[in-house]
């Protein structure tokens, strides 16, 4: 049975090669799709999936109240690790970690390489296999250090060969390899090619001791036996103890949440994990189920404008005894045939589109023909696919009625001819609103590379104060300055988007003690101000010319609204480690975090020696010339360290990758939409002139010029994509008005977008049936009115 009801399937595909050929390209661009789509959304899904503890590994944030409003971070107590595993019986192991790069030196050989501080118990913790060594000593002292695979090969030729040697850091320390552990997958969150002890970096930032600080990450393994509910309540009171704060104006709590879920779900609302990266893999999945719906829309609706064709083979083999289900299998197995031919087409358009897929992504991804799962994957998609694409037609056709087909008064009827009028308009609607989603995403994402925050990102850069340079920084400055190109020079402990540093114990006259703001502080250098190109509202910069500016501080415009003096000029503050200095200046609106945040009240105080970057702005146009003389003047003064620096604006850009990576692919998947949408519209066009052939030749034979006969043909076709667009626009509207949200400053949605989205699809779409219509409309009448 199954034999035959394939062999006249495939006849009738042969029979119609071009309506096949629609149906086929269709859904095998539809089904390439969703299988782009579907292995990206494995890929977010699984990272840190790999642990062999996840179910009971836990990422620690802190929640704060002050200010009548909540927030939180992943930035937590350097000292929290170790304390919750001493303090909660149900913890078995804790650690806390930071991430760094380093420079090592050893046998004449010099790697930069990105690494992380963490405590002895992280190999205990997550499923990094060690290749040498045990877990137990891998990170036991301040001097031991552990490192990759790829990093010992680099460095000893084998990780063996690595085992008890030592290695430079930074050309500041030394450290004894004590482990060497397999290289980080791909799909691990956490990425370092070495480890450093702890209490190494514990050593030489004091305020990681501090209770009241943030910096590092907390992460947590609990005990078999314990209860994650239980754990969690006696996290939200454990800083009670600690922190001595704790009061009206300022109180912070303890969450956990399971760590492989970070990734995705790494953002947080009123102190609460609230969406993240989740949004986009939500956001992707519902694309996928819109193109695949355009694709199996365009089979439905072929297939049953076509039901005239088929109704006397129907007919006979009704009365032939054939049952009503026999006939479905047969217009099913028809449609799995056509799936079965895209899916193989779908696969080698995937295979091919993988590397550029990657490179937008920056993925590693490809398909894994060697896996059971995908091929289950891949065939319960295609089984959907074809029993969306097939049952409607199915049941259409299958029911028709063997008398009225054989005496050939066949009416498919208005509710058949409006229901694949509905479709069309919904496979438009679905078109209309990605087109919508892609022009106002790329506006914000445009938006948030132009808009101005509150320095100037063109011609400036960032070159790491490391070894030497960190130490004669102040020759540094006036060596770069001599150098052509090199306009101004200053010091930032991070860099403009890179504070990390907060305290919520600043002081100041007046201040009630029920009062407790976050600020966040940076250290700068003299000139910091006319650099970054930032623009003072009130007061003056940093000068030599006054010694007591290295004890003062520069404000912006959110913290100076958070201290609340009339005039802050002159006021005093005084800082945790009980820094006190006065205000001398006032910095217009500085963003120092990403714009899905309101610009942070941030305190600038004077400290050209906590190394971090030197941030030197050159002349427009002089860009190469400086970097030249900087690498020699680099080369000169830390011969050891090789030159290194970073673009101000590159910098900024990283911060939004996910917003690109979208937007980019966005424009791919709508332009896939509208194209599948316009191939059933061919289809559809086709079809209607074939079906008006004797009229389109009985009108030309009357009068009627071309360009009334294109009207003829398209007029229903642009009815149906006007109601589509007028559909589309308010749900268009709501949608992205939603994603706007999500950002403190963002673009709007100007009228022009929803104007630029229909008349986009109405072209493509009207160029589309008109080809075929001016066809129809050029055939000679003779050979029409002769057509059966």
């Amino acid at each position: 049975m199954l034999k035959n009801y394939l062999k006249i399937a495939w006849r009738n595909l042969w029979r119609n090669k071009a309506f096949s050929a629609i149906n086929i390209i269709g859904l095998a661009l539809g089904l390439a799709c969703s299988l782009l789509i579907l292995l990206w959304m494995q890929d977010e899904r699984s990272m840190d999936s790999f642990h062999l503890h996840k179910d009971r590994l836990y990422a620690v944030y802190e929640r704060e109240y002050a200010e009548g409003t909540t927030g939180a971070t992943y930035a937590t107590p350097g000292l929290l690790g170790e304390e919750l595993k001493k303090v909660i019986p149900e913890v078995q192991y804790g650690l806390s970690y930071a991430f760094d790069a380093g420079i090592f030196r050893t046998g004449g050989k010099v790697l930069r390489e990105e690494g992380m501080y963490a405590g002895n118990d992280l190999f205990h913790m997550f499923s990094f296999p060690l290749l040498q060594g045990s877990a137990d000593k891998a990170l036991s002292a301040p001097g031991n250090i552990a490192i990759s695979n790829k990093m010992a090969t680099a460095l000893f030729g084998s990780p063996a060969a690595a085992m008890g040697k030592t290695v430079s850091y930074n050309n500041r320390q030394h450290f004894l390899v004590t482990a060497v552990f397999a290289d980080v997958p791909n799909h691990s969150s956490l990425k370092f090619d070495y480890l450093l002890n702890w209490d190494t970096f514990l050593a030489t930032r004091p305020h990681a001791r501090l209770w009241s600080g943030q910096g590092p990450r907390t992460a947590i393994m609990l005990r078999k036996d314990a209860h994650p509910a239980r754990v969690s309540a006696r996290l939200l009171k454990f800083l009670d103890n600690y922190y001595r704060s704790q009061g009206p104006g300022l109180r912070k709590e303890l969450g956990m949440q399971r760590f492989d879920e970070q990734y995705l779900h790494g953002n947080f609302e009123n102190g609460q994990v609230s969406g993240g990266r989740i949004e986009y893999v939500r956001l992707f999945s519902i694309i996928a189920v819109f193109i695949l719906l355009i694709a199996c829309i365009n089979f439905m609706n072929l297939t049953t404008a076509r039901a005239a064709k088929r109704a006397r083979e129907i007919g006979v083999r009704k009365v032939a005894g054939a049952m009503r289900l026999s006939l479905v299998q047969q217009f099913i197995s028809e449609a799995m045939l056509l799936v079965l031919v895209a899916t193989g087409i779908a696969l080698l358009l995937v295979q091919s589109s993988l590397p550029l897929f990657n490179d937008i992504t920056g993925k590693r991804m490809e398909l894994p023909f060697s896996q059971p799962g995908f091929w289950l994957q891949l065939t319960l998609l295609g089984l959907l696919t074809g029993c969306m694409a097939g049952s409607y037609p199915a049941f259409f056709l299958s029911s028709f009625q063997p008398v009225k087909v054989l005496k050939g008064v066949l009416q498919s009827g208005k509710e058949t001819a409006r229901f694949r009028k509905g479709l069309v308009v919904f496979q438009f609607v679905l078109s209309i609103l990605l087109v919508i989603s892609v022009i106002t995403v790329s506006r914000q994402v445009n938006y948030i590379q132009t808009k101005q925050l509150g320095y100037d990102r063109e011609n400036l850069l960032y070159v790491p104060l490391e070894g030497h340079l960190s130490q004669q920084y102040a020759f540094f400055k006036q060596e770069a300055l001599k150098q052509p190109g090199i306009k101004m020079v200053t010091q930032m402990g991070g860099a403009p988007t890179g504070v990390h540093s907060y305290q919520d114990s600043v002081s100041w006259e007046g201040r009630s003690p029920d009062y407790r703001p976050t600020f966040a502080i940076a250290a700068v250098g003299r000139d910091f101000i006319e650099t970054v190109g930032a623009h003072l509202v009130k007061g003056r910069d940093f000068s030599p010319a006054f010694s007591t500016d290295t004890l003062n501080f520069l404000v912006n415009e959110a913290a100076a609204a958070k201290l609340g003096f009339k005039d802050p000029i002159g006021q005093a503050l005084t800082l945790e480690d009980g820094h006190r200095g006065i205000i001398i200046g006032i910095v217009q609106g500085f963003h120092t975090s990403s714009l899905h945040d309101p610009i942070e009240p941030v305190i600038f105080k004077f400290d050209e020696s906590s190394g971090g970057n030197a941030l030197i702005r050159t002349s427009a146009g002089k860009t190469t010339q400086a970097l030249a003389a900087l690498q020699q003047l680099c080369r000169q003064l830390n011969p050891a360290f090789p030159f290194r620096y970073q673009f101000a604006d590159d910098a900024y850009q990283r911060m939004y990758k996910s917003e690109q990576v979208i937007s980019r692919l966005g424009y791919w998947f709508a332009a896939l939409a509208i194209v599948i949408s316009c191939m059933g519209l061919l289809g559809l066009a086709l079809f209607s002139a074939e079906q008006r052939t004797k009229e389109v030749g009985i009108r030309k034979v009357l009068g009627a010029s071309v360009t009334q006969l294109l009207v003829l043909l398209s007029r229903e076709f642009l009815l149906l994509l006007l109601l589509a667009f007028a559909i589309a626009v308010p749900l268009g509207w709501y949608a992205m008005h939603k994603w706007l949200e999500g950002y403190a400053y963002h673009t709007g949605i100007a009228w022009w977008i929803f104007l630029l989205a229909g008349a986009l699809s109405l072209l493509v779409a009207l160029g589309t049936v008109s080809v075929q219509a001016v066809r129809a409309a050029l055939v000679n009448p003779v050979r029409s009115l002769r057509a059966e």
